[in-house]
């Protein structure tokens, strides 16, 4: 009997640096068959590169299967689109050009995918962020294209791991500009987008967040900064005002220290560093990052082309399968959300209720 391809998500995988270990932690996580259950798999890549990885890794019960579109793919093999020129050349632990050239040509020609909606979810394999840069990449990594491309105003990224969510304030930005860009309204932009994936995209009815400081020890009332008095504190208060439950700005250090992060769904960092590193420290085999505030679902493992261990068979592929794992949890979640705001808004499932003054009062039935 055929199998119903509408069941199955549709998992776009870009290849990435191709020098790097890209293909090696996507490969190892399909050599569990159980990986294919509920989604059918496409790379974004070349099918002469992926085959040079396979054979680099000995892998002969590896099935590709090439395909001109996404909409040829099948479920049970690892499915690849050609989007690079056949002259490509892998040269393993290094930064090319070339490389730079196919990682981009992967990534967009799945970017439009997602965005005319052939795939379901993006899944980014890790990038050089130097050797992809030209005339049509000007941008700090894989973020920063996709909200461009997506025309989204603003993003959040937002690194998701078994026991801890952190969001950024300020993401890929040089230290010495970060408290400039540190504003109340971008504090409270994060907050409502960070609310709101957690709500959507993860099931969290209610969700806490945790807010941090800028300055060490949140500034110690002034003494070593103003900026948790000045905006950081106003930015949480409005975001209250919105319903949202954030608190804090808790100095940094003794909340990841006394593990406070536990007592709450997600926190929000205000630079890169500052919320990646006790992340890292405490996620880095399975932590993913994910981009909240577009409209398409993109995860991507939470490390970077690993040139030095490239072709040595040492990549760990955790990382790629959580990232896999979220994207369709996040699908799912997602499609749920919106079933039932649909179904809470139909006439049957609304009460008005007319108060002693004719005030109207709406419920939605649970």
């Amino acid at each position: 009997m055929k199998e119903n391809n509408d069941n199955f998500i549709r998992v776009g995988i870009t290849q990435g640096d191709i020098n790097g270990i890209g293909y090696e932690v996507i490969f190892k996580s399909f050599l569990d068959a159980r990986m294919f259950d509920g989604c059918i798999p496409i790379i974004y890549g070349s099918p002469k590169t992926a085959a040079y990885h396979k054979k680099a890794m000995n892998l002969t019960l590896l099935n590709l299967n090439t395909v001109k579109n996404a909409d040829e793919a099948v479920p049970g093999k690892l499915n690849v689109i050609n989007c690079n020129d056949d002259n490509v050349r892998v040269e393993l632990g290094k930064s090319t050009e070339v490389a730079g050239l196919a990682a981009f040509e992967a990534l967009q020609m799945a970017t439009s995918d997602i965005l005319s909606q052939k795939i379901d979810v993006l899944i980014t394999a890790p990038i050089n962020k130097n050797n992809i840069q030209s005339d049509e990449f000007k941008f700090a990594g894989h973020t920063e294209y996709l909200m461009t491309r997506a025309g989204a105003a603003d993003s959040l990224m937002l690194m998701v791991g078994e026991n801890i969510k952190v969001g950024v304030v300020t993401g890929h930005v040089p230290v010495k500009k970060i408290s400039e860009n540190i504003t109340v309204n971008g504090i409270l932009g994060k907050l409502r987008m960070l609310n709101k994936t957690l709500i959507e995209d993860f099931s969290i009815r209610k969700p806490k967040i945790a807010v941090l400081g800028l300055n060490p020890h949140a500034g110690d009332g002034g003494l070593l900064g103003t900026e948790e008095i000045n905006i950081i504190q106003p930015a949480i208060a409005k975001a209250n005002e919105e319903k949202i439950m954030a608190m804090g700005p808790f100095p940094a250090d003794g909340f990841f220290g006394r593990g406070s992060h536990a007592k709450f769904d997600a926190v929000l960092a205000m630079f890169h560093d500052q919320g990646l590193v006790p992340f890292k420290l405490l996620e880095f085999e399975n932590g993913v990052n994910f981009t909240a505030g577009i409209p398409f679902i993109r995860t991507s493992p939470n490390h970077g082309t690993a040139y030095e261990i490239a072709g040595k068979d040492l990549a760990s592929p955790s990382s790629f399968r959580a990232a896999l794992f979220l994207a369709c949890d996040i699908f799912r979640n997602r499609n749920q959300y919106k079933s039932l705001v649909a179904n809470a808004m139909k006439p049957e499932n609304v009460r008005v209720n007319l108060g002693n003054e004719g005030d109207v009062d709406v419920d939605f039935n649970e």
